[in-house]
């Protein structure tokens, strides 16, 4: 309403006087009208600002004359008068301008005065991506930060790596959303989010014995002061879709190949009509379906002349590409940020964010889940029998059952409600003197449905599977709280001497503690169910506690920390930084609970030295230097200490009696886990749009803490116990990281933009200090020799230890004049695997297993392209990994199991195979863990291709789509996206992106659920 007085009188002006012009500035994000943006008219000194609602008016001005738009973070714009009385000019943010300021520990620093090795990402490339979690926007967007899927189903973990892994215990970064620490970052909207910023060096120091593994800061979206009510809608809807099927056997060439293995074992052969067999049951035909995605979200945001405010809402749903319903994740959020200016110079902020989540599973990613199950069934069961049942699967393995049958049975739902808040004060006494106060909390219900039905997978009413259930149904109903809260106080005084010698002081006080509290029941004797949801302990027979004689404290850990830094420079040439923390953590004994951790860092800006000034080339260089020592304490409460935490069942008078147990062994002595961290780095700017950042890092862990063997005699075996927790090694990572961007608008219809990072990583065990000198980890196939992963000196973490081969045994002159054997399994034939006999002493033994590969990626890049012609946009972003080997391990080996199609080259006789060996029911040693079951797991992705068009009020068809909106939209984006399009890979499995999420024992694939291809199509409307 306001517009329009102030439009009526400019033209009745106009129509008088025509020296004198008009128009409105708009923000090009918001869509807006821009408040105090500057107007002024090329080579005159003649100008004027827009008021609240954007509008301006200049008089005595000619046709002739050029204005120049500018404001404060967006793209100064020049436009002709020419004949034009009245303009409507739209300014794009300055993507430069914008990074200028980024977030850090307790505070915001410019990208002139960082010292330290961080990085930011935008809300614009966390929109482009469209992530269903916020993790996903960092992969390929940082150098040096890895992010691995634990299982693309819905709700699946997503492991987090800053420049590689420095221990053997929690890698994961510390994580806090507008200074709130967060541990599960499923409860994040990605489109509440503002901002990235990601630590990886000293500079994390301020942040004590939580940062070793690096910080990830999220700021989400907050409103503006002075500025109208924007609202934003939205919302995409896709179709998912498997990556791939593997190659397994159909019907006849099952049965064939099964025949020639029970004659190679002289034994009778199982099939007698394979040519009426034809291609049978293609199991993962009948798992992997299409499967619905969908995501929306409204929110507002604005603020008066001493406030600020936004809310949001948002609704997520994903179902399984393997079961649908039974494989699904849900998600509603809601935040509500708002800051206020009491009165002069005291400030409130506060905010809090609900979460609530379901999710529900099948077995995946271990023997016997439903992924190895579809494929090492055999192709010649049908789907169902006589009856119209699930089939049952005869004459296979134990552990081999119909999946069709599990995921049938596979009754579940994990779900969880999460309330978080921050409440905060700043108040400024004088000038240069600031102190704020911070109480962040969070507190969390899981509530777990655990069905297990009776259920016969195998021969009718025999148990002869590992998962049959042929007696009670049990339910199991946890629920657990868990409750965490950080009061942080911290004063900061900042002045200028000399005036080019400027000083920043931080001293604060941080105050953390996490606990939790486990509870429920299991019902024993329950009424048979179709839905999770129609599960009620009430209605079983027996109802058992979870915790009858231990205590129900999950774990109650508490830091006390004290910091102080000193930021000076001069002339913003010269920059230092130091940190000092002192942190107390109640997961140590009293005597070595204290850590001090000690950070400092250098920044020379080389570009404001006379001698570079004048380049025509280079617009800024800065030259990077930091040291810091870092703590981690993440190794659970008191491991310090002997507890009986564990729970013994005894019968007496057939009567079950509960006890307690002792816990896990203890160890007084341990200490923090330390790390030494170096970094070298250059920033680059130069020909105006081109961005470059190089660094060099170096991180060695010592006093490393490991879970380490102890003797069976201490009781590690028994109930709730565990071997202890010991400082007992050392690991380094060191590596380069190298980012380049480019980013030009030509002209006011086509800008451009990409973007190359890449990071190498090198690393490296540098000491285990326990009894065996390593430590082992891992699993492979079914009773395979112990530890086929391994941490040990030289070596990079989890490498993969086992059989180095050497072709196939051609003939039996070969066999008889090779090592023997028989220390390790059956004696090697014509057609098996040959074994390298390592140590030399003619015989075959554990001893000979050495170095089969590394599950670190040694390199990672992605590489982002995007641009804008007139109202298309265009974005896509690629992400590659190098250098990594992973263990197949889906296949059962088996006679009567299915294979994949690589079997098909098997050995047949001499000449025929190097590389596969025979088929054959007679005992091999073919099985044992070797390098034919280690592939390359390199792989480039395709993880985003997006297309837009924006209707905006600078396009006329805006006016077409109003009818069907109902409303006055500022601008209405549509767009299409495929997420993980293509992978380019040379390994056998699912997906190379499969990780269990341990540093020992990563990297074996038992039937990785895999990331889904996903189809979209969306809409973002701004109000």
């Amino acid at each position: 309403m306001k517009k329009l007085p102030f439009l009526l009188i400019n033209l009745i002006y106009l129509s008088v006087y025509s020296q004198q012009i008009s128009g409105i500035v708009y923000d090009g994000t918001t869509n807006v009208p821009l408040s105090g943006a500057t107007v002024t008219v090329k080579n005159k000194l003649v100008g004027t600002n827009t008021d609240f609602d954007g509008l301006f008016a200049l008089d005595g001005v000619d046709e002739s004359d050029v204005l120049v738009f500018s404001s404060i973070g967006f793209q100064t714009k020049e436009i002709k008068i020419g004949n034009n009385n009245f303009f409507n000019v739209v300014l794009q943010e300055d993507v430069e301008a914008l990074d200028e300021v980024v977030v850090v520990g307790y505070g915001t620093q410019s990208i002139r005065e960082i010292t330290g090795s961080v990085s930011v990402i935008s809300s614009e490339k966390i929109d482009a991506v469209k992530p269903t979690r916020i993790e996903q926007a960092l992969q390929g967007q940082v150098s040096g930060v890895n992010i691995t899927s634990q299982s693309g189903s819905p709700g699946g973990g997503l492991d987090i790596r800053i420049r590689g892994i420095s221990t053997n215990g929690d890698n994961r970064p510390l994580i806090l959303v507008d200074g709130n620490v967060i541990e599960e970052l499923s409860v994040i909207n990605p489109n509440d989010v503002a901002s990235v910023s990601v630590l990886k060096d000293a500079s994390a120091g301020i942040y004590g014995t939580r940062a070793s593994n690096g910080v990830i800061l999220i700021t989400t979206k907050q409103g503006i002061k002075s500025t109208p009510l924007t609202i934003d809608y939205n919302a995409y809807f896709g179709v998912q879709e498997t990556t791939r099927m593997l190659p397994t056997l159909n019907a006849t060439e099952y049965a064939l190949l099964a025949n020639e293995a029970h004659a190679s074992g002289g034994q009778d052969l199982p099939y007698s009509n394979i040519s009426e067999l034809g291609k049978g049951t293609n199991w993962q035909d009948a798992v992997f379906q299409k499967a619905p995605i969908f995501s929306q979200d409204f929110s507002l945001k604005g603020g008066g002349e001493k406030s600020t405010y936004s809310t949001g809402i948002s609704t997520f749903g994903q179902q399984g590409i393997i079961g649908g319903e039974k494989a699904s994740f849900r998600r509603l959020t809601a935040r509500f940020n708002y800051g206020l200016e009491f009165f002069d110079k005291f400030n409130l902020k506060a905010s809090i964010l609900y979460s609530g989540t379901a999710r529900q599973t099948l077995p995946e990613n271990a023997i016997g889940s439903l992924l190895y199950n579809a494929i090492n069934i055999s192709p010649i069961i049908p789907l169902t029998d006589d009856d119209g049942n699930p089939s049952r699967a005869i004459r296979m393995p134990i552990e081999v059952v119909n999946p069709l049958i599990q995921d049938k049975s596979s009754l579940n739902e994990t779900t969880a409600d999460r309330l978080s808040g921050v409440f905060g004060v700043k108040y400024q006494p004088i000038e240069n003197v600031s102190i704020e106060s911070n109480y962040q909390w969070n507190y969390t219900e899981v509530t777990g449905k655990y069905f297990s039905p009776i259920v016969d997978f195998g021969e009718k009413g025999i148990s002869d599977k590992v998962f049959d259930n042929l007696t009670v149904r049990v339910f199991d109903n946890p629920f657990d709280i868990y409750r965490d809260y950080t009061i942080d106080t911290f004063i900061k005084l900042n002045n200028t001497f000399f005036e080019n010698h400027n000083f920043k002081l931080t001293l604060g006080n941080s105050i953390f503690r996490t606990y939790a509290e486990g509870y429920g029941s299991t019902g024993v004797g329950m009424p048979e169910i179709n839905n999770i949801d129609q599960a009620n302990i009430r209605d079983a027979e027996q109802v058992v506690p979870k915790f009858i004689n231990v205590s129900n404290e999950l774990f109650d850990s508490r830091l006390l920390s004290y910091f102080a830094r000193l930021q000076y420079d001069y002339d913003q040439k010269y920059i230092l930084s130091a940190v000092l923390r002192r942190d107390a953590s109640s997961n140590f004994g009293p005597e070595n609970s204290v850590g001090y951790f000690p950070s400092a860092s250098f920044g020379w800006v080389i570009s404001d030295e006379k001698f570079i000034q004048d380049s025509k080339i280079i617009d800024f260089l800065k030259l990077r230097l930091s040291y810091g020592i870092l703590g981690n304490d993440r190794i659970g409460s008191f491991k310090y200490v002997s507890l009986l935490t564990g729970e013994g069942v005894y019968v007496f008078n057939n009567t079950l009696s509960y006890g307690v147990a002792s816990g896990p062994v203890a160890n007084p002595s341990i200490k923090w886990e330390q790390q030494e961290a170096n970094n070298i780095g250059l920033d680059i700017r130069f020909l105006k749009h081109f961005d470059l950042t190089v660094d060099y890092f170096k991180r060695k862990t010592i006093d490393l803490l490991l879970t380490v063997k102890t003797s069976g005699i201490n009781g590690v075996s028994a109930p709730g116990a565990a071997n202890p927790v010991a400082n007992a090694g050392s690991i380094e990572n060191s590596g380069i990281e190298f980012s380049l961007g480019f980013n030009k608008n030509f002209n006011d219809d086509f800008r451009l933009g990409f973007s190359i990072n890449a990071a190498t990583l090198k690393n490296k065990v540098i000491s285990v200090n326990n009894q065996l000198g390593y430590e082992i980890g891992g699993s492979f196939g079914i009773g395979g020799l112990e530890g086929p992963s391994r941490m040990e000196v030289g070596f990079p973490m989890g490498y993969f230890y086992g059989f180095k081969t050497d072709g196939i045994f051609q003939n039996q002159e070969e066999v008889d004049a090779h090592a023997s054997y028989e220390k390790v399994g059956p004696s090697a034939s014509i057609g098996d695997l040959k074994f390298l006999d390592i140590n030399m002493d003619g015989l075959i033994t554990e001893d000979d297993r050495t170095n089969l590969g590394n599950p670190i990626p040694k390199l990672t890049m992605g590489l982002n392209f995007s641009f804008d012609y007139k109202n298309f946009d265009f974005q896509s972003y690629f992400f590659s990994s190098l250098g990594f080997e992973i263990v197949r391990n889906y296949e059962r080996n088996h006679p009567l199991t299915n294979r994949t199609s690589y079997t098909l080259n098997r050995w047949t006789g001499p000449g025929t195979s190097n590389s596969t060996p025979r088929v054959t029911t007679a005992p091999t040693s073919n099985t044992l863990f070797s390098d034919f079951y280690v592939e390359d797991g390199s792989f480039i992705r395709a993880q985003n291709i997006q297309l837009g068009y924006t209707f905006n009020q600078d396009n006329s068809n805006l006016d077409i789509l109003k009818p069907w909106i109902k409303a006055s939209a500022k601008s209405i984006r549509f767009y299409a996206s495929i997420n993980n399009l293509f992978t380019l890979t040379k390994y056998q499995g699912f997906d190379p992106t499969t990780s269990t999420g341990s540093p020992l024992g990563g990297g074996f694939d038992q039937g990785f659920y895999p990331n889904p291809r996903t189809f979209s199509m969306g809409v973002n409307v701004k109000f």
